[in-house]
This record gives C-alpha cells, structure tokens and sequence, in this order.
C-alpha cells in the first residue's frame, strides 16, 4: 500500500493545469528509457531494481553483523561523505529519539550512530576522539575508492585511534568496509587487514544507494527495521515503474509540477518540513537533486527551512523577498508521540485559547496558515504527505525522491547520475597542499590568492 501522496492543488494561478498535463508524454518516454537503460547515464541505473534485489542473505547478513556491533559498542561511527552517509542518516535521525545522543545506554536499544568523514574539521575530529576514548565504539568506511579526501583522513586517524585502544586483531574486528567489490584503496586494505566487507554496486551512485548496504547497515546498527524501509521502497517502485498518468504516478506528479514552475521562472525549490527530525531528510535531497541536476549553466537550485523555526527568520524572504522560488511541504499528518497544551489559571500567555489541544494540533495549523499566507504572498506550494513517519513510509519517500529526480534530470536534458562540477575544488584543494603532479597548477592558483 502506498501511503504517499502529491497535492499540487495550491500551484493553481502560477501555473496552468495544461502545462504540468503537458509532460506527461515526456515523462512517459523517460520512465521507459530509465526501464529499458537507454538514456543518459544509463550505466548507473542499478538502483532502481534494488528493492527486487535485496534477498534473504543479504538482509539476514545485515542484521546479524548489527547485532554484534550492538553487543560490543556503545557508539557506532559511519564514516563517508554525501550519499555514503546522507541517506542513512536520514532515515536515523528521522526516526530515532530527538535527544537520542542525550539517553544514556539504558535509554537506547541500540549503539548511538555518529558520523565523521564528512568534512575536514580538525575540532569535530578531535572533540569525537575525545568521546571515543571513554566509549566502546565501532566504525564502518564508506568509500568506493578509499581515497576521496574527507574520510580517508577521518578513516587514517580513527584506524589508527582502533588500533591504538584495542589493538590490532580486537580492532580488525570493530572495522566493516563498504566498497567497490574488486578495486581501489580501501578494497585492497579491507583485503590485506581482513575487514568484513560489503559492496556497492558499480551501476549504483553514492547519491541513490541508501537501498545498498551503505544505508541498511547503519540503519540495523541503529536498530531500525530495514526489512519495512526496503518493503516501502519495494512498494513504490513497483508503482513509479509500472503508472503511466501523472494522476496515478506520484514521481510523474512532482517531476511535471516542478519542471513546469521551473519553465515559469520559479529556479529555486525550498524543501519545508515542520518536525527537527526531518532536516536531514531535507539534507539528503538537496545533494541528491543539486548533484544530479545542477549542470549545463541550468537545474532547479534546492534550499532548505525547518518551519516554524524558520518562520522567524526565513520566513520574510519567503513571504516578501525575490519571487522566484516556490516551497514544497513534507507534511506529517500524525506524530510518534503526544502532548497537549496544559490550561493555566491566569493565563498570562493568553494561550488558554489552545489548552487541551495537541501540540501537533497546533503545529499543523501553522503548516496550514504559513502554506495560506505564502500562497498569497505569491509563492506557489505543493505539499508532500506522509501519514506517519515510519520505516515503510521513509522506504516509499526516498524511493520516490529517487525517481523523481531521474525524470526531472531526463526532463531538464542533463545526466542526472554523474557530478562533473565536484572534481573542481579538489584539484585546487590539491594543488594547494602541494600533492606531486600539480605542481604547475600550484603556481598558478597560490599568485591568485
């Protein structure tokens, strides 16, 4: 059952019904040069079949191994950068306690889930380190090459950090490599130390691999059910694949209506969410649309607010500023937890108005009168909801994201499965550390700064 649904009622007056219809032809070449790997990228297109893929070993494998790190470890660490990291820690931070890093041991079934490698901080590597040196940990890498900068550094320190605290043979054992399945550094290090080791397909991009084992393993570790997040996936595969109407297909729905807002002026996207918990959701699909579609001098901009937060800040651009943005809304219609607004006998706050209400109450109506005032301050909504914020449900949005963003990438006539621009700053970044071979381009760059 797919519990996701698209509303593009709200885009009506910025943009006509005809226009988003109009794609539908379009997407319904896409869907099938996606099915049949006929477009562009299509030697990256492995992540589509991965919920059909995922048998019985691998989940069984994935389980077991979280197990063990869970008996041994009170505190796992996943290292990687962009999609070898954003995914999973999507799904962890939107379904686990707000404060989870604040519950001591008692108060988590499972290790508490950190992450380095995903940026260069000296402070943020020392301060974790700093915390390691009292806890019980355990560390997967997560690099198909083992060499992209950022977690080759946080890998080469904390390895070492491993081997110093529990030596050699008890850390080779607190180490599982993600990683090519026949080459690169980390490959042949996994080999040589005898890491156990899962692998990421080569037809799979970092950014579309939270279905591999980069996302399902931190996901078990942190004790989370992967058997429903690949059963929601599986489910909304089997309907973006197979539903040929924009009314029937919700990944045709998003890709038509923000293609045709696109055509209309609207280049920026803002994802909005109402619950802390779904940041990383946001952070996940701004790389996943931003690396994918942001070539050739075009592709919509994605920009993240966390509402009603925001609101206080944010919220005046959007409702005043450049109007060239529109906002979509993932909206929770019911929340883990409850909590009501306690009746005060003076009522100095003058929320008594409120008293006996659901905080979700409230913060559902501000969803509802923000959407309002920003539809009339001329910016163009479309809401994405979700009736709960579970595994299955986490599995049907991510998937969705997924295929949306290769039929708008289809759409806007670029590859939407490879990141040129990205080898930019690392060159410079090489160059200007000095790394053998760029020397030429380090004279260069060190007369411009």
């Amino acid at each position: 059952m797919i519990d996701l649904k698209v509303n593009i009622d709200k885009l009506e007056g910025f943009v006509s019904k005809e226009s988003i219809y109009s794609f539908e032809q379009q997407l319904l070449l896409h869907q099938g040069s996606l099915l049949n790997k006929t477009g562009k990228g299509n030697d990256f297109l492995g992540w589509i079949t991965l919920p059909d893929e995922i048998d019985e070993a691998m989940l069984a494998s994935l389980e077991k191994d979280a197990q063990d790190i869970a008996a041994q470890a009170d505190i796992y660490v996943v290292i990687g950068i962009g999609g070898s990291y954003l995914g999973a820690r999507a799904v962890i931070e939107a379904l686990q306690h707000n404060f989870a890093g604040l519950q001591g041991k008692s108060g988590r079934k499972a290790p508490l889930v950190v992450y380095a490698g995903n940026n260069i901080s000296e402070d943020y590597l020392a301060d974790l380190i700093d915390i390691l040196d009292e806890r019980d940990y355990a560390l997967t890498v997560i690099s198909k090459s083992g060499t992209t900068t950022e977690p080759a550094i946080a890998f080469r320190i904390l390895r070492r950090h491993l081997e110093q605290k529990y030596g050699l043979e008890e850390a080779r054992k607190r180490i599982i490599a993600i990683t090519d399945g026949s080459k690169g550094a980390l490959k042949k290090l996994a080999n040589k130390e005898g890491y156990k080791t899962y692998i990421v397909p080569d037809d799979v991009g970092g950014r579309y691999s939270v279905l591999t084992p980069v996302g399902l393993l931190p996901i078990a570790v942190a004790g989370f059910d992967i058997r429903e997040f690949v059963k929601g996936a599986l489910a909304m595969k089997h309907l973006v694949t197979s539903a040929r109407t924009i009314d029937e297909n919700p990944a045709f729905k998003y890709a038509a209506a923000r293609n045709a807002l696109y055509a209309a002026g609207k280049p920026i996207e803002i994802m909005v969410n109402y619950q802390p918990s779904l940041i990383y959701i946001t952070e996940w699909w701004k790389q996943l649309y931003g690396e994918s579609e942001g070539k050739q001098n075009r592709g919509i901009f994605p920009a993240g607010v966390s509402f009603t937060t925001d609101l206080h800040s944010m919220g005046q651009y959007v409702q005043e500023g450049l109007r060239v943005i529109f906002e979509t809304v993932l909206s929770i219609e019911k929340p883990k937890r409850e909590l009501s607004v306690p009746l005060e006998a003076d009522d100095a706050d003058g929320l008594n108005f409120v008293s006996g209400r659901r905080i979700h109450e409230v913060n559902r109506q501000a969803e509802l009168g923000t959407l309002l005032a920003h539809v009339d301050g001329n910016v163009p909504n479309m809401v994405i909801s979700l009736p709960r914020v579970d595994e299955n449900t986490l599995g049907q949005l991510l998937y969705f994201y997924e295929f949306g963003c290769a039929l708008s990438g289809y759409i806007l006539d670029v590859n939407p499965f490879d990141q040129p621009g990205v080898e930019a700053y690392k060159k410079n970044m090489f160059a200007l550390l000095g790394k053998p071979g760029f020397e030429e381009q380090t004279a260069i760059l060190r007369s411009r700064i």
